[in-house]
């Protein structure tokens, strides 16, 4: 799915929520998420928060064209990376819960898509002029966390249980940290930066191959910890609907559905 501009990408997510408010189809939930976080960081170049806005406008249009095309394979019936077919997928479960659903996602587009958008977005020699905007970028994330944890809760009453079982941390959820992946993801930017076309598709082979691990353990940990999830999944809203709108929150969709 071709775009040029981040008002694009953010019209490509709100289809995207549309049709999945109407298919009532978990696949929507990173996509609520997503366009949050993307309006943040419009938000954020409107307001000068970066040092180069139209560098940051640039990699969030790679980073973002990275999750719509594997979102258009996976519709398609094509086979997307397979980091992405394990989050894609497991919107047909019943068993994982939604903070499952919305980390299986992010650690698609975070430990394998960003580092792949920053090396393109910025190659060779020009990737350290992206760093000081790639870091800031953790700030804005982080205003996030808290405002999105506490609206998931009133669609997933026992989410507090994730602390009490230590699944959750200050910034880790079932050993996720948005910190740390984000500096894994600038790691591997390094190095594909400085990499022929040919190196870096085996390169993303094997992030790919990485991710795809992660990923599974987040939508199918072990049995112990799905006995653990398992009163949060039952009290759990099964209202798909209900809790893309609470994703959504600030965009048309949910303004329309309020």
């Amino acid at each position: 799915m071709a775009v040029d501009t981040i008002d694009e990408v953010i019209r490509a997510l709100d289809g995207i929520i549309d049709w999945a408010w109407n298919e009532e189809s978990k696949l929507g939930y990173f996509a609520a998420l997503y366009r949050r976080v993307t309006r943040a960081v419009k938000d954020g170049i409107a307001s000068n928060q970066f040092q180069n806005g139209p560098l940051m406008e640039r990699l969030d249009i790679n980073f973002a064209g990275r999750y719509l095309d594997a979102f258009t394979q996976f519709r398609s019936g094509q086979q997307p990376n397979e980091s992405w077919q394990i989050a894609f997928r497991a919107a047909h479960w019943w068993r994982p819960i939604v903070v499952q659903h919305l980390l299986a996602g992010i650690n698609a587009h975070i430990n394998l898509d960003l580092g792949i958008a920053a090396a393109v977005t910025a190659p060779g020699d020009q990737l350290p002029g992206l760093q000081a905007d790639f870091d800031q970028i953790n700030g804005v994330l982080a205003g996030l966390v808290s405002t999105v944890e506490k609206e998931i809760a009133t669609v997933s009453p026992l989410l507090g249980l994730l602390e009490k079982f230590s699944l959750k941390t200050d910034s880790a959820i079932i050993d996720f940290s948005l910190d740390e992946a984000r500096k894994f993801a600038w790691d591997h930017a390094v190095k594909m930066a400085l990499m022929s076309p040919a190196e870096m598709q085996s390169a993303i082979h094997d992030l790919d191959l990485e991710a795809a691990k992660f990923g599974h353990m987040v939508v199918s940990p072990p049995w112990l910890i799905k006995i653990e999830l398992m009163p949060i999944r039952f009290f759990e809203s099964n209202d798909v609907r209900r809790v893309l709108d609470v994703l959504a929150a600030g965009t048309a969709r949910a303004a329309a559905a309020g």
